[in-house]
């Protein structure tokens, strides 16, 4: 009997993990594909990347 119980406790605690890592891929997902329609919408962030370059310092 108890091998019965700790296996069912097992399976059930497999189960829970399983469950968790799949909503954990589907935020990710979600998240990922949320920035790629921001991306889309012609609203994208500012890069300040090579702004120094473009332009000589004042004397």
């Amino acid at each position: 009997m108890y091998e019965l119980e700790l296996h069912k406790i097992m399976q059930a605690e497999l189960v829970r993990r399983a469950d968790h890592q799949r909503l954990v891929r589907e935020a990710r997902s979600a998240r990922r594909s949320a920035r790629g329609f921001a991306r889309q919408d012609g609203e994208r962030p500012v890069s300040t990347a090579g702004v120094w370059e473009r332009f000589t310092h004042a004397a």
